[in-house]
């Protein structure tokens, strides 16, 4: 970080705490049935995940481009939760608040990288169910393994960069007051707001962010449904659109168990 620090501004000194304190889940009462609950999840999500990919990787059936994405949904939900649920039961069952300030970064990233491909995944997978359904003979061609592991590695470094560009501007911030994070994770709102110099940059991000990685992704899902629904409406014959029906079902219980697992 020291090279983006030294091409946004020479010579500034950023004080840096060395460590921040977690403080989100504090104080509720009989929150031990909810890390209880929080731990049973975690296993079984590790393992469904797992599942997922072991068989899309094994069945020969599988290797199509739609499970590209699939794969990938597991494969982040993975990381995902493995990033925030032991670090979670660290911080508030064993009674380890305290973070020191790298790995408080280090935690940040992973879990909003995480939290931006779940979005992209879903944008992706969409993306396949549409054409699927509204251009299914021209499906083979519009939708390969080589257009989706395209598709996906543009969606990884597009959250990476965005993510990374959010680290570096919260390493341009000092801290000298307080020093927790009223949050169960390092939480970007949290985190600027606790400095004392300037974080308009940051506050521009946490504004536009949203907008690129939630909101958009939501719109063109939402249109996908709608294209969807007048395609199906088109339909002259039930049996027809029955079948169309089932490929559209097909395409969302593919990764509804990866996903209602995660959440």
């Amino acid at each position: 970080m020291e090279l983006f620090n030294s091409a946004l501004g020479k010579n500034i000194t950023f004080v840096h705490p060395l460590y921040f304190i977690i403080s989100g889940l504090s104080g509720m009462p009989n929150i031990r049935h909810y890390y209880v609950f929080l731990f049973l999840v975690y296993i079984v999500s590790v393992v469904a995940n797992t599942t997922v990919m072991a068989v899309i990787c094994l069945d020969h059936n599988l290797r199509t481009p739609k499970y590209v994405a699939v794969f990938n949904l597991a494969l982040v939900d993975l990381i995902g939760i493995c990033a925030l649920v032991p670090k979670v039961l660290d911080i508030f069952l064993f009674n380890h608040p305290y973070i020191s300030y790298n790995d408080c970064l280090t935690f940040f990233f992973f879990c909003y990288t995480c939290l931006c491909m779940q979005s992209f995944n879903l944008v992706v997978l969409a993306y396949d169910r549409l054409i699927a359904i509204t251009f299914p003979l021209h499906y083979q061609v519009k939708v390969t393994h080589r257009f989706m592991f395209s598709l996906t590695a543009f969606f990884w470094m597009f959250a990476v960069i965005a993510v990374l560009i959010a680290v570096g501007l919260l390493t341009r911030l000092s801290f000298c007051e307080s020093v927790v994070i009223n949050s169960y994770f390092c939480d970007h709102g949290q985190i600027y707001r606790l400095s004392c110099n300037d974080h308009f940059p940051n506050y521009v991000l946490s504004c536009l962010y949203p907008v690129l990685i939630y909101w958009l992704p939501l719109a063109f899902i939402l249109g996908t449904y709608c294209l969807i629904a007048h395609a199906l409406s088109k339909i002259s014959t039930r049996r027809e659109r029955v079948k169309a029906f089932k490929t559209c079902t097909e395409y969302t219980q593919s990764h509804a168990n990866v996903t209602n697992l995660h959440q």
